[in-house]
């Protein structure tokens, strides 16, 4: 199982919150570059990178993404980034800097047939995201539930080509509690394409719970920043 630690980006800052509410924000470091240092220097091969202020619909951070992109590249790390990709410009601008997959949730949902032109164009750096709030697919910055269930949305993404899915147990997300290890392995089984498992990891305990259940990878938040375990040791024990 891959350990890919996630740096969220609001206004310049690496920040975490806790069920998406932009009200309830820490702020980590001032310097998210840096930070992807340290998770690269750590051992971390891939970084999950979120622009916030692109899911809240406002300007997107490339500045600040492209130099965390250098830091990553440097190393021999790749960088993964979503958050507020809500028409194919915005992926094709993202993909155009160089990051080396993006994550799309909205968009999928709302113009399937954009992101499966995606997929065939860009094979290997598309990542469907599947937020789900009680086994329904959240979108909008998770503000809205669709009808569509995940299990429906992910055999959907693989059918287009997506190179993985990332899932997301949005009421555990932030929270430490634990992560949605059934939720999790009921998608893996239900298609080939890997599963990245995100949101509630609060121990290592956790992280066995994952590999056990034939996570692929696991996105690491709060839990690095508060100091629950570092990436090195999240590393080892996946």
């Amino acid at each position: 199982m891959i350990a890919i630690p996630a740096i969220d980006l609001l206004e310049g800052k690496a920040v975490r919150l806790a069920k998406g509410d932009r009200d309830k924000a820490t702020i980590y470091s001032e310097e998210p570059a840096k930070l992807a240092e340290s998770f690269c220097e750590q051992g971390a091969t891939r970084l999950h990178c979120v622009d916030l202020n692109g899911a809240f619909g406002e300007a997107r951070q490339l500045d600040l993404i492209q130099s965390i992109h250098a830091v990553t590249s440097a190393r021999g790390a790749k960088l993964q980034v979503g958050g507020g990709i809500r028409d194919v410009a915005a992926a094709e601008a993202l993909l155009a800097s160089g990051v080396d997959a993006i994550v799309i949730g909205t968009l999928a949902v709302r113009d399937p047939e954009a992101v499966q032109a995606l997929c065939a164009k860009y094979p290997g750096r598309i990542v469907v995201a599947i937020d789900a709030k009680d086994g329904q697919v959240a979108v909008a910055g998770w503000t809205e539930v669709s009808e569509l269930s995940a299990v429906e949305l992910a055999k959907r993404a693989e059918s287009w080509g997506a190179a993985a899915l990332l899932f997301t147990d949005v009421a555990r997300d932030g929270m430490q509690g634990g992560a949605a290890v059934q939720a999790t392995a009921t998608i893996q089984a239900e298609i080939e394409i890997p599963v990245i498992a995100s949101g509630g990891v609060g121990s290592l305990d956790d992280l066995d719970d994952l590999r056990e259940s034939g996570a692929h990878s696991v996105v690491l938040g709060r839990a690095l920043y508060e100091g629950n375990f570092t990436v090195k040791e999240a590393i080892a024990r996946c």
